[in-house]
């Protein structure tokens, strides 16, 4: 039976705060399959064959998880995985992550459903392109239910050219027909509760490991909400330093005046928005080395609560790219996830609107 999204109640909450400093990274953003190597969307990452060729580069390389470790048979019931339809289980066909929020309703990132075509228009997945396999941690043909996808449904303030308002939700075709668990989603109240620093969080997901190999077994990775200010300084600070050469070549050119080019310069910075925004958590570590990588995209952020149960805080949806052009950035200090709770009314519109 449909039931509307609801929330734990905050009192179970368990926290536990860390402290520490916080140092700066660097490097592009990267989604899903998204890279500076040249793959251009999740999707089409895992169709083309590309996560095939970068798996056999990558296998020599004796790769480990990064800074996490493989999850127990049966831990994590909710998580799902996107794969290319009509493909063969595994790795290669795996392009995203995702999580059964009812029981036959999927919640994954925008970006992992979403993106331009060759006519340079952006639209989103056709349902048939995709499979949803639901009750398994391990990739591989035989496990797991392989469901079709009835229909998908994009936030519609999200577009394709930046990471701001990245959730979508998939409704299967039927119910899984193989042992799987709900997991709950908070309001904005208990949002806001979860969305502090040092509140303990766990990322689980198929997607790249360390040297960019995939992996056929679930992973999971402890991680700590970071205050998205300092989150942003890093940003910012990252940014202004890979455009200060080009800005200084500019004043060079043009002969400005020294107090001039630091007052535009002071200006400009001013003027650049918040990578990580209201709608998002940033989740990682002060030490580095812990994150969600390319083919975790659409996966669950959860939190735990006392008791011994979760709850979904966040999506994830984007981080800093690795400097090489090949995967995410290893040692990041965090990474981007959707803030669930400010979108729970949408998911309960979008789900009230399609029994």
């Amino acid at each position: 039976m449909r039931r509307a999204l609801t929330r734990i109640t905050a009192a179970v909450l368990a926290i536990s705060v860390a402290s520490g400093g916080f140092a700066e990274d660097s490097g592009g953003l990267s989604a899903g399959g998204q890279d500076a190597a040249g793959a251009t969307t999740p999707f089409d990452y895992a169709q083309s064959g590309a996560k095939a060729e970068r798996a056999k580069a990558a296998e020599a390389a004796g790769a480990k998880v990064i800074g996490g470790q493989v999850a127990a048979e049966g831990a994590w019931p909710w998580q799902v995985a996107l794969l290319v339809g009509g493909a063969p289980v595994g790795t290669d066909s795996q392009f995203c992550g995702g999580s059964l929020v009812l029981d036959q309703w999927v919640l994954t990132a925008a970006h992992c459903v979403h993106w331009q075509g060759d006519d340079g228009n952006f639209a989103d997945l056709s349902p048939d392109k995709i499979e949803v396999l639901v009750g398994t941690n391990h990739l591989a043909p035989g496990s797991g239910d392989l469901i079709p996808v009835e229909a998908i449904f994009r936030h519609p303030q999200y577009e394709g050219t930046q990471f701001d308002y990245d959730i979508a939700l998939i409704k299967l075709s039927r119910t899984p027909t193989v042992p799987y668990q709900t997991i709950e989603v908070p309001d904005a109240e208990y949002g806001d509760i979860l969305n502090k620093q040092g509140v303990t969080t766990i990322v689980t997901g198929w997607g790249l490991q360390e040297g960019a190999s995939t992996t056929a077994d679930l992973r999971q990775a402890e991680i700590q909400v970071l205050d998205r200010d300092l989150c942003n300084s890093a940003m910012v600070e990252a940014r202004a330093e890979d455009a200060a050469e080009g800005f200084g070549y500019a004043v060079q050119t043009l002969g400005v005046a020294e107090e001039d080019a630091y007052a535009a310069w002071d200006q400009l910075v001013s003027h650049a928005p918040d990578p990580v925004s209201e709608n998002m958590i940033c989740s990682g570590t002060f030490e580095g080395g812990k994150t969600s990588c390319n083919g975790d995209s659409g996966g669950p952020l959860v939190v735990p609560v006392d008791g011994g149960g979760y709850i979904q805080a966040g999506i994830v949806s984007w981080g800093l790219s690795a400097t090489s052009g090949y995967g995410c950035e290893e040692t990041a200090l965090f990474s981007a996830y959707t803030n669930i709770s400010k979108f729970v009314p949408w998911l309960n519109e979008v789900i009230a609107a399609n029994p």
